[in-house]
């Protein structure tokens, strides 16, 4: 039965991304990249969270929320959540009250509608490769999009790591912190326990997400503020998942 109902999950997000794509990429002509936000990617991923509740029984609860700065609040943010998951890629940006902004490989740029949509999103797509002009690009990027009253979202970790283990945490996003003088927010994402890396099936369930205060960057150092951002994300997911950490 998961299989069917996570077969049902992904064929409505293929084929609700067509028409909700195409639709964005039009408008992209004649609106404001603000109005697609709120017109086109937020409705369509919105509906993705949902679908996956209602069809595969994928549920979640937020700690903390009221942590997350308000929609007036005009402070450079950004935000380092766990990464175990696609669930939260979707989720972030269907729940903020700021528009957000992506730092991605530049390879996703190519998928068909989906990619071409985080094109004309105003996002941060870089050349992994070429790490000396990516850092240089995110710094530039970053701040002028966070003048523009968006938020920065990065995972520490990079990619996806399995329920119950840890990456290696990477200064990237407290780099950017402190060269723009921005507060970072930790986040705590259970989401492997429902949708597991690698895997096309959900698993029902609840996805816990905890926010953390913001810290402020003013007066530290990228290594030591990464620190503290990795030890209160790990000890959260410890706290929020017991299960997955025994060993």
């Amino acid at each position: 039965m998961n299989t069917i109902r996570s077969a049902l999950v992904f064929i409505w997000m293929v084929v609700t991304v067509i028409p909700v794509g195409l639709a964005m990429l039009l408008f992209s002509l004649f609106v404001s990249e603000k109005k697609l936000w709120w017109w086109f990617a937020v409705p369509y991923l919105r509906g993705v969270i949902q679908a996956a509740r209602l069809i595969a029984g994928v549920n979640y609860r937020v700690h903390g929320e009221e942590n997350l700065p308000s929609a007036d609040d005009m402070r450079r943010i950004i935000l380092c959540p766990k990464h175990q998951s696609t669930w939260e890629t979707f989720f972030f940006p269907s729940m903020t009250a700021h528009r957000l902004a992506y730092v991605f490989k530049k390879e996703l740029l190519r998928i068909p509608i989906f990619g071409w949509c985080m094109g004309v999103a105003d996002m941060i797509h870089i050349d992994r490769s070429a790490r000396s002009e990516a850092w240089n690009k995110v710094a530039e990027q970053g701040s002028v999009l966070m003048d523009r009253g968006k938020w920065i979202i990065m995972f520490p970790e990079g990619t996806r790591t399995e329920r119950g283990s840890k990456g290696v945490y990477k200064t990237g996003a407290t780099r950017l912190a402190v060269a723009t003088a921005a507060y970072v927010v930790p986040i705590a994402v259970t989401s492997g326990r429902c949708w597991p890396r690698r895997s096309f099936a959900f698993r029902p369930g609840v996805i816990d997400v905890s926010i953390g205060q913001p810290i402020s960057a003013e007066g530290r150092q990228p290594e030591e503020l990464m620190d503290e951002v990795e030890r209160w994300i790990e000890a959260e997911m410890r706290r929020l998942d017991p299960e997955a950490y025994q060993f």
